[in-house]
């Protein structure tokens, strides 16, 4: 899309337009992740969570795989941390590990 010299001050116009709608989407999407307080999961909600038996989440806690924070003698999880922690183990496809080799390559080769 071209504008000419006279249309310029029309497509700033929308432009400004278009900022000020999307800082009022963030603003309302920031509002509202704040509005509530993060619950912590007890154990049971965190094995459901995750979609494992309570024992295998007391095993992983045990080894200090699994994120969690103690108080006293209850375990709690914040769900963030526990989602954070299922994509850490997230394997890369094929097309992304090619894609990476292609730009390793390139870089490589602007170097040398």
């Amino acid at each position: 899309m071209e504008i000419t010299f006279e249309q310029l001050p029309q497509a700033v116009g929308q432009l400004l337009v278009k900022v000020d709608q999307i800082e009022k989407l963030l603003q309302q999407n920031n509002f509202s992740t704040h509005s509530e307080p993060e619950q912590p999961l007890t154990i049971q909600q965190a094995a459901k969570f995750l979609n494992l038996a309570v024992p295998t989440v007391y095993t992983l806690v045990s080894q200090q795989v699994l994120p969690h924070s103690k108080k006293g003698k209850r375990l709690y999880f914040s769900k963030p941390e526990l989602t954070e922690w299922v994509q850490s183990g997230r394997k890369k496809t094929i097309l992304e590990i090619e894609a990476e080799a292609t730009t390793f390559k390139f870089s490589k080769n602007k170097r040398g």
